[in-house]
């Protein structure tokens, strides 16, 4: 899979491959626990690069709450960042580098309060 590129599946997908409830994913979606993107109508996919263990991995509200919509979100997590020195923002959340990730994305999304 290349950098950007991220699986899309379902809720049913998410649910046989991470064995997570259909209720959970909803639970975490109205949290803003968890990405959901709109396919369809009324229908969300939940990329799984953001689970861990089968659960949300951590710095996804942060980030969630600096740069809504969800699209816009996801397609920052999931692309280099200049201000990560071209890491993947997702990839090091997945690694527990949750403040880094945030403070990236304070300097992406709300560049005069991050200085």
């Amino acid at each position: 899979m290349k950098t950007g590129q991220a699986r899309l599946p379902g809720q049913h997908t998410s649910e046989e491959n991470l064995q997570i409830p259909r209720s959970t994913l909803h639970r975490w979606q109205k949290r803003n626990q968890v990405i959901a993107l709109r396919k369809g109508l009324g229908r969300h996919v939940f990329p799984l690069a953001q689970f861990v263990d089968g659960r949300p991995v951590a710095g996804t509200p942060e980030v969630f709450a600096l740069a809504k919509p969800p699209r816009l979100a996801w397609s920052w997590l999931v692309r280099p960042s200049r201000y990560l020195e071209g890491s993947v923002p997702i990839e090091l959340l997945r690694r527990d580098l949750v403040d880094e990730v945030v403070i990236a994305a304070k300097r992406s999304f709300c560049p005069a309060r991050s200085e």
